[in-house]
């Protein structure tokens, strides 16, 4: 049998880690200390002052005093590098194998194909059941032996507790995918795929579809136009706000090529409810009834489920793409484990409990939101999140985490972004209208691992990238 420590030395370990962090981060000096020449030149450059921006480079091992702190204390909007947080804490409290379930369940005999009653199907927070995978669920029902549905589709979105919200209340954008607010019973992320196809021969473009929403009238094709590429979404002159209809009224210039453009769907709320109708219609299945909203009888046992990748993959996706919506199911499963609570309250509790054990209770207290840093809410310091990212480093998960980093010049969001030094880190990116920043492990040339922590909070804090990619190639030159 091996040996486990009991749960009081487990603590105690805790706590002295705990200790070693916050003895290298919790004093951080706040006297102004001399940023690096070139990371000065790059924010005068980029017109970004000095004091819109924090910045901090501390050891990974968290055994010696920060290379470089300035106003590392300071609470700033970190943008996108909050998932750093959501995702660290995901993989510490759940597990890197952790899976959702979405159980589908049948309420009726079933003969000679034909279910006489109704499929129920309970999403439960799979954060990536996209189109591929809803297609598997359902080939799993015709599996059962069931062709034709005597009642209905029955979609049970209860888990999850979220006042359905307008989606372009951040930023008046909500046509676009990033936009797309969390749901239980979260679907290919509510998006349309279209796909553009010109043809020369006929002077069209063809329009493709995905997936197709049942009750949703399509646009086939569109006609071809001469000229350069440009701006082809705004050439199309796209209709999307009605959500019975896809129209375009423009073309397509040819010289485009084949393009595919994702589109939050106009009408969230039915989204599930018209792909699910839509895709069992193209499967060659029949249903009787209607697909409809609804929760699954009390007592009744699933037929099977369906299971999600693990977490450590699904990390991968919202860390190397930054995306939100994978981010906040994350983010309230976390509510939904810890405290029986699909509410962002009840994650945020989750989150605030988490981090006093884990990290500290000490100043520096992060607010939490939605944990996708989608927001005007969020605040973290340099400091809190340096110290999470040196727990995270000693922590039996950090090969997970590290992993689901973007790394530079390599892949996600920092592929074009290679640093100049020759170095390599895996680094969070994070921008939104007046919010910038990069959190991450830095490989020195000495063959140490670096922190680094660089968020600008300014009108133009996307101006200051220069500025922090040359703080993390000056991280990198450390020999």
């Amino acid at each position: 049998m091996p040996f486990a420590l009991p749960l009081t030395a487990r603590r105690a370990v805790r706590m002295l880690s705990l200790v070693l962090a916050l003895a290298a981060l919790g004093s951080v000096p706040a006297i102004a200390q001399n940023l690096p020449p070139e990371v000065e030149a790059a924010l005068a450059r980029a017109k970004v002052p000095r004091d819109a921006v924090t910045m901090l480079v501390a050891d990974a091992d968290a055994t010696h005093a920060p290379r470089l702190a300035w106003r590392a204390q300071v609470p700033v909007n970190p943008a996108s590098v909050m998932k750093l947080v959501t995702t660290y804490a995901a993989l510490d409290l759940l597990g890197p194998a952790f899976t959702w379930t979405t159980p589908v369940y049948v309420d009726g005999p079933i003969q000679n194909g034909v279910l006489a009653g109704n499929l129920y199907i309970k999403g439960q927070g799979d954060p990536k059941l996209v189109l591929e995978r809803l297609w598997l669920l359902l080939r799993r029902v015709q599996g059962l032996g069931i062709h034709t549905i005597n009642g209905d589709i029955v979609l049970d979105r209860s888990a999850f507790e979220v006042p359905d919200a307008d989606p372009a209340a951040f930023d008046g954008e909500g046509l676009r995918p990033y936009n797309v607010a969390p749901d239980a019973l979260l679907i290919n992320f509510k998006s349309v795929v279209m796909t553009f196809v010109p043809n020369r021969d006929s002077q069209t473009a063809q329009v493709n579809f995905e997936p197709y929403l049942a009750g949703v009238a399509t646009q086939a094709t569109v006609p071809l136009s001469a000229g350069e590429c440009g701006d082809w979404r705004a050439a199309l002159a796209p209709a999307f706000t009605d959500p019975a209809r896809v129209s375009f009224a423009g073309s397509y210039p040819a010289a485009c090529g084949e393009k595919v453009w994702p589109v939050a769907y106009a009408d969230p709320r039915s989204y599930a409810v018209r792909a699910v109708g839509g895709l069992w219609a193209e499967m060659g299945a029949k249903l009787r009834g209607q697909v409809r909203e609804g929760q699954v009888p009390a007592g009744l046992k699933p037929a099977f489920e369906a299971v999600s990748p693990p977490l450590a993959e699904v990390i991968r996706d919202i860390n190397k793409y930054s995306n939100n919506v994978m981010a906040q199911q994350l983010f309230l499963t976390l509510g939904l484990q810890q405290n029986k609570r699909g509410t962002l309250e009840g994650a945020r509790a989750a989150m605030r409990q988490w981090w006093n054990e884990r990290i500290g209770t000490g100043e520096g207290q992060p607010v939490f939101d939605n944990g996708s840093g989608l927001s005007r809410e969020e605040r973290i310091s340099a400091a809190a999140l340096a110290r999470m990212l040196q727990v995270a480093w000693r922590s039996p998960v950090m090969p997970e985490l590290v992993s689901s980093l973007p790394a530079t010049g390599v892949d996600g969001t920092l592929r074009k972004r290679a640093l100049r030094s020759g170095g390599a880190a895996h680094l969070k990116t994070g921008t939104l209208r007046d919010a910038a920043g990069v959190a991450g492990y830095v490989h020195g040339a000495s063959g140490r691992r670096w922190v680094v922590v660089a968020i600008a909070n300014n009108g133009n804090a996307g101006a200051a990238r220069p500025a922090f990619d040359a703080l993390v190639d000056w991280a990198a030159q450390d020999n």
